[in-house]
């Protein structure tokens, strides 16, 4: 793996091939004035509408069926096994989060997400400091999930990997009302109610879950309850106002630690004994309010407004006693103002797109001691601040019937202010208040040409930057204040692609990318087990992207992701050595999904999926390896109206032929503990029933 630059060599190469397929792909295929399935799919997380063959950029989007049908509904990952270059790790450890990785960015991560913006009913589910909470996101009432992939700094900030949009679900024209409960292995039990309807130009939905999980491993038990209410009135056809509300509370999510390869060759069911001892994990509650205005006016003219609240209150109590009870109350908040205007500009179709966003974040944060599971004296108290500024401007200049020419620009003003509540007033040199500065301007152009369905061609630049989180700023000496040493990475993206629709229902997409970082974000852990973050100088990214979706006869569907991928530290030297050439750890170099799935006219579905992942590094020097490993799971189920009632039994067995696999990979952890096994087999099945009230 030290071959320097032979990464690079493959990659260049299998670039070089993706741009002859586009120039020789087929071009006999249905003219622009034919109907086709591709223009069906709209993609709205670039900000404006689009359909999904028109994006000059690497889109894939996810629908309610692939989202809540006979699926458990623990957690986004589920929903995104089949999006190329997306890979997702640690499905099982409530404590620490989903982890998603989309071209490699992300997988640092060893709470929460980061390298991605998460957008939820357009209001952002990611701090203005880079950090995403994913808990907060119900998946019984999520009607479609969008992944851009690839640098989106230009309108959204710092998101170096992409975007990931949620949308809920509309209240419908006929008023209903679902109930829904399973049960499952590993103690798994989930509750769902959800209604919703529409009166005159209101439209409603509100969905409450209750889910549980004892887990498989020991120390692993979960349990929450979260609510989510969508309210949309749209008082006229130019005009439309959303109000989004969401609750949960999760009072347990006990982390049962990494594993040495021994340990979990030992028992790989068992937890680490000092995360018992300290009684590691979690506990949060948390409230959001968000409201939006669209209101189009004029010819062409678009303004969409919108305004979002969040109150947080985290405790968490890692395996260590010096401040290992970490709590803090935390409120952050924004406003954004956008303008569309869509008009000929010499006799060529044009639209501008402009706006500013301003967030904020205010965070309380102490540590106390950890006295094996109590909670002690406190031993750092300080007030974070993270405030930030941006606009951006993007325009979309039709060249000609064939061509058409995106170019962009966002600037970012972030500022980090820290003041120390901890303080040694018989000595002013313990005060470690201070203030941190960020500014990136993010550039981005763009070339599409789609003559015709069966191929949308592009290339694109686009830049991103990611600024250090306020707990990625901690000082590795554990004192108190911003790490001044550390600063925030910057990446430049190259992509080219095709896709398009070919005769008949084969939707395809081809993708390459390379991607060069400087000053990239990289995780360490101390002898304590509290993780850290350095800077590595340089760093490669690059690889090839392949999916498509076949229905060959009504009702059948086969799907296929296959990401191929060369991650390398080009330049990172430590106290622990040079790691030049390096494979970047935590994802691996190939990924392969493919489903078969059905659905009778007569309410029976089913559903066979599979994923192979091939080996990866969990450490940077690349001595620790996890195995590659083949795991599919099966979902059957059936829905029958009687009147109007609807019940709909399904089951579901997850990690068929009972593989032993690694389910999450800390990376750099001390003494060898990276690795979370994933249960074997296990079962799940439930029972939905809903009542429609359609001619009450």
């Amino acid at each position: 793996m030290r071959r320097r630059g032979g990464g690079q060599r493959r990659l260049l190469t299998a670039l070089a091939a993706v741009g002859v397929a586009a120039a020789g792909a087929p071009v006999a295929a249905a003219r622009d004035d034919d109907a086709s399935a591709m223009d069906t799919i709209t993609v709205r997380a670039s900000r404006t509408d689009q359909s999904l063959g028109d994006f000059p950029g690497a889109a894939s989007v996810v629908g309610s069926d692939e989202i809540q049908l006979a699926r458990p509904q623990l957690t986004l990952g589920e929903s995104l096994l089949g999006i190329p270059g997306v890979f997702t790790q640690n499905r099982d450890n409530f404590a620490q989060d989903l982890r998603i990785a989309i071209r490699g960015f992300g997988a640092r991560a060893n709470f929460g997400i980061r390298g991605i913006k998460l957008i939820v009913d357009g209001i952002p589910a990611t701090l203005p400091d880079g950090q995403g909470q994913v808990d907060t996101i119900q998946l019984s009432t999520a009607r479609r999930i969008e992944v851009l992939r690839g640098p989106a700094a230009t309108l959204y900030g710092s998101a170096a990997g992409g975007v990931i949009r949620i949308e809920t679900e509309e209240g419908p024209d006929t008023p209903f009302l679902q109930g829904r409960t399973a049960f499952g292995s590993h103690g798994y039990r989930q509750y769902d109610v959800k209604g919703g309807g529409s009166s005159g130009p209101v439209r409603y939905l509100l969905g409450v879950s209750r889910q549980e999980l004892d887990g498989y491993r020991d120390h692993s038990r979960m349990e929450n309850v979260l609510a989510n209410g969508k309210l949309s009135w749209t008082p006229d056809e130019s005009s439309k106002l959303t109000v989004i509300g969401n609750y949960l509370h999760a009072p347990k999510a006990q982390d049962p630690g990494g594993l040495t390869s021994t340990q979990v060759e030992e028992d790989r069911r068992q937890a680490r004994q000092r995360n018992k001892d300290f009684d590691a994990g979690e506990e949060l509650d948390q409230a959001s309010l968000g409201l939006s205005y669209v209101r189009t006016f004029g010819i062409g003219h678009e303004l969409t407004a919108a305004t979002y609240h969040v109150w947080r209150d985290f405790e968490n109590r890692l395996p260590f006693t010096s401040g290992g009870a970490v709590e803090y109350d935390r409120y952050f908040g924004g406003a954004s103002l956008q303008y569309r205007y869509e008009d000929q500009f010499f006799g060529m179709n044009n639209r501008l797109l402009v706006g500013v966003d301003v967030d904020a974040q205010r965070d309380e944060r102490k540590r106390r001691d950890n006295d094996e599971g109590s909670v002690g004296d406190v031993v750092f108290d300080q007030d974070e601040d993270v405030t930030a500024l941006r606009a951006f401007l993007q325009d979309e200049l039709a060249l000609g019937e064939d061509f058409e020419l995106t170019a962009g620009v966002g600037f970012d003003h972030l500022r980090y202010e820290v003041d120390d509540a901890f303080v040694d007033l018989a000595d002013d040199d313990l005060d470690d208040s201070g203030r941190r500065n960020f500014d990136e301007w993010s550039p981005m152009v763009a070339l599409r040409w789609s003559r015709w369905r069966a191929l949308n061609a592009y290339a694109r630049i686009s830049t991103s930057f990611e600024p250090p989180s306020t707990a990625e700023l901690a000082n590795p000496d554990a004192s108190g204040g911003f790490n001044s040493d550390i600063e925030a990475q910057r990446t430049v993206n190259y992509e080219i692609g095709i896709k398009g629709l070919l005769p008949g229902t084969l939707r395809y997409e081809l993708v390459g990318f390379w991607m060069r970082t400087k000053d990239e974000l990289v995780p360490f852990e101390s002898d304590l087990g509290r993780t850290f973050f350095e800077n590595a100088g340089r760093t490669t990214r690059g690889g090839i992207e392949l999916s498509f979706r076949y229905q060959p006869v009504e009702g059948l569907t086969a799907a296929f992701a296959y990401t191929w991928s060369v991650f390398e530290f080009d330049k990172f030297r430590t106290a622990d050595g040079s790691f030049d050439g390096n494979s970047i750890p935590g994802v691996p170099d190939h990924h392969l999904y493919g489903e078969l799935f059905y659905r009778s006219p007569f309410g029976l579905y089913g559903g066979l999926e599979f994923r192979w992942v091939g080996p990866f590094y969990a450490d940077n020097a690349n001595e620790e390896k996890t195995d590659s490993y083949f795991v599919s799971s099966l979902r059957l189920g059936h829905s029958q109206n009687f009147g109007r009632w609807e019940i709909g039994p399904y089951l579901g067995i997850q990690n068929l032929f009972g593989k032993r696999y690694i389910d999450n990979v800390r990376i750099n952890a001390f003494g060898g503990r990276y690795f979370e096994p994933a249960p074997k087999r296990s079962y799940f099945g439930g029972l939905t029933v809903a009542y429609h009230f359609e001619g009450l």
